[in-house]
Order: structure tokens, then C-alpha cells, then sequence
């Protein structure tokens, strides 16, 4: 299962003037593939793209638990039109939403607020000045987990582009499925959506 892990290595699939991203999620002990998050655009999205920001753009990223694109749905990340913020919404596999991330207008790191369906501030993702470690934290400051760009484990020899990361889980949630969804999803949200400018 998807969420029985505490650390997941997130990377990217390379391709050539590729229109969407993939990325395989693999448990970082054995290296073995976990999950796929795949995006989503509909084909006038995917042309404007080589033309403006994938950024401004709106979007759909499914996360499957697996290694095919046949596997169980675990969440879903949709966004509309952005110029100046982004919100995103994170829905679960009956297109419930679960939460929605906006955007920060001005951060020094980058990140974004996770709140409620119903708009109550309930996380917060956030950076450091280099631009690539961040942590998740709920709104009372208890760390939920990290999304960096080092690691000094097995999945070591992973890391060969700027788009593969580690999410890691803090030690309070390491039980928590419905906290580790928000923490992966939260990451493949600041690659996909928030920090990616290809």
C-alpha cells in the first residue's frame, strides 16, 4: 500500500518536449515503485503550454497507488487559471474535497497555505531561502513532514535531475494515512503546480 511508508522518493519521468509531467513515487528502502501521479491536461492546455507558463495554466494530477495508470485513485489535485496566486483543490477518489491550497502572494521561501473545504486555515507548507526544503506543519506548528531535495539514504544514487525529491514523514504521523495523502500531495502540488516554471 501506497501509505504504509514513511518515505517516499517523488521522480520525475524524462522525456523529450513532454506536455505533461509523470512521476513514479517508490518507496525509498527498496526502490520499488508505490504510486504514479500523472497530469492531466486537456489538449488546448497542452498547446498553449509551449507557449506560456504551465503555471497560469489549469490542471488535473491523479495519484494512483501502483505502478500503472490502472491503480487505485488515492487523490486528485485540480487547478483552475492562476495569474498572480493559485489555489488548488485536493479531492479523494469520489471527487470530495479534502482540502485547498492557496498560494502565498509574497514568501521569502515559497509555499502555501492548507486549509479546510470550508476555508479555515488548517497546515502550512513552507520554505527555506535556498528554495528547496520545505515542511509541512498544522496550524498549531506540529510538524506533519518534509519535502527536500537531500538525502544520505538508500535512494541516494536516485538523484539526477532538479525535479526528484524526498517527502518524509515526521515521527507523530507516521500512522496517518489521511496526513501522509496531505504531505504527498502537498509536494507533488509545489513541483507540478507552484514552483515548477517549465
Amino acid at each position: 500500500m501506497l501509505f504504509d511508508k514513511n518515505v517516499f522518493v517523488v521522480k520525475e519521468r524524462v522525456a523529450f518536449l513532454k506536455l505533461t509531467d509523470t512521476y513514479d513515487i517508490l518507496d525509498a528502502e527498496s526502490g520499488v515503485v508505490t504510486g504514479i501521479a500523472r497530469e492531466i491536461r486537456p489538449t488546448w492546455a497542452k498547446l498553449l503550454r509551449l507557449l506560456v507558463s504551465k503555471t497560469l495554466l489549469p490542471t488535473v494530477v491523479e495519484v494512483r497507488e501502483g505502478e500503472g495508470e490502472n491503480g487505485q485513485l488515492v487523490v486528485v489535485l485540480r487547478k483552475g487559471f492562476g495569474i498572480l496566486t493559485h489555489k488548488v483543490s485536493l479531492e479523494d477518489n469520489a471527487g470530495r474535497v479534502l482540502n485547498q491550497l492557496a498560494s502565498k502572494l509574497f514568501s521569502l521561501g515559497g509555499g502555501f497555505k492548507v486549509n479546510s473545504p470550508d476555508g479555515q486555515q488548517v497546515a502550512d507548507m513552507k520554505g527555506d531561502w535556498k528554495g528547496w526544503n520545505f515542511t509541512l506543519t498544522e496550524y498549531h506548528g506540529q510538524e506533519i513532514g518534509r519535502v527536500t531535495k537531500k538525502w544520505a539514504g538508500l535512494g541516494k544514487e536516485l538523484f539526477t535531475s532538479a525535479d526528484n525529491y524526498i517527502v518524509e514523514t515526521s515521527t507523530g504521523f507516521t500512522g496517518n494515512k489521511e496526513k501522509k495523502r496531505l504531505l504527498l500531495a502537498s509536494s507533488l502540488a509545489l513541483d507540478i503546480i507552484f514552483k515548477e516554471r517549465k
